[in-house]
């Protein structure tokens, strides 16, 4: 493990604990409310997991917080993915200074292009977004099909979780394989 990967995860460990130890004094366990099944089949209150009935403030801040840390440790995988698995490391397509590969738009006085590589275009990258696609397309059928059910709106965040990241995903997957990677050098007047 990194040096920097530790104190990061040491920072956050520090963080959570006297969270996590003042959200576990939350409210007392409520009885839920549930539907009587010899009358109706419905199960509104039905889950994946089991989840408890009320959550405190407290409770509720600690969840947030691994749900924010969670994110941050997402967006930054997702970023070395973009960067070492698509983008190797490899000699660029462009030499400094070549226009030939790139909008003229990139080059000014004071700026020019320092590297530049080519988009993949590959055929696992067709594949990705194909399948990512249609993930989309299942969530986006399974979210609607949950809302034209009779009361049965418990998945509902399932479904919009698993559509929003199927389409960030997708996102990703084509500024990975089907955008060119540029880097440009700018003169700024420092002191002036």
């Amino acid at each position: 493990m990194r040096r920097e990967t530790l104190v990061i995860a040491l920072v956050i460990g520090v963080v959570l604990v006297p969270m996590w130890y003042v959200g576990l004094q939350g409210e007392p366990p409520s009885e839920e409310v549930e539907i009587d099944q010899s009358v109706s089949d419905i199960r509104p209150l039905g889950s994946i997991i089991d989840t408890p009935n009320k959550l405190s403030p407290n409770q509720v801040g600690v969840i947030v917080w691994v749900a924010l840390f969670a994110l941050v440790g997402a967006l930054a995988a997702v970023h070395r993915f973009m960067n070492r698995a698509v983008r190797p490391p490899e000699p660029p397509t462009a030499e400094p200074g070549d226009d030939a590969a790139v909008s003229p738009w990139f080059r000014t006085d004071d700026r020019w292009l320092a590297t530049y590589h080519d988009a993949p275009d590959s055929v696992e990258g067709v594949a990705a977004m194909g399948g990512l696609t249609v993930l989309a397309i299942v969530f986006a059928a399974l979210f609607t099909g949950e809302y034209l059910t009779l009361a049965r709106t418990q998945y509902f965040g399932t479904y919009a979780a698993g559509l929003f990241l199927s389409l960030a995903l997708l996102t990703v997957s084509y500024y990975a394989w089907f955008l060119p990677h540029a880097e440009v050098a700018e003169e700024r007047g420092h002191g002036e």
